[in-house]
């Protein structure tokens, strides 16, 4: 028997969804990713909240145990963020962080400014 998933259709009602804990995470990532890119505009897609600033730049979203973020086409991320993403675990284009420990939010927050000068070239 097929399960249907929630469809989404703001940030909001994404992070709603979640028990209080993780609601409080997501809206720390939500605000640090907004706070980097004031002119993005957030929005959902894949059934996940994304900034979208001439293009979607950078996806969030929360798993049983961690959390994802999705960089879209993240080469030059992955190359001048190689140090501080060392200590993470890192696919093609996603960072996972374990929901057990503390968020780099100062490491997003850069990520992010990278981004926004990336997609404004």
């Amino acid at each position: 028997m097929a399960t249907t998933q929630p469809k989404f259709e703001t940030v909001d009602q994404y992070i709603a969804s979640f028990p209080e804990d993780i609601q409080q995470t997501l809206q720390m990532i939500r605000t640090t990713l907004k706070q980097a890119a004031p002119e993005a505009r957030e929005v959902i897609h894949y059934q996940m909240p994304a900034l979208d600033y001439h293009g979607k730049m950078i996806y969030f979203a929360a798993f049983k145990n961690h959390y994802h973020i999705t960089l879209p086409h993240p080469a030059k991320v992955f190359e001048v963020f190689k140090d501080e993403l060392s200590k993470l675990s890192i696919s093609k284009s996603t960072i996972t962080l374990p929901k057990d420990k503390p968020i780099p939010l100062d490491l997003l927050n850069m990520i992010v400014k990278f981004r926004v000068k990336e997609f404004e070239q």
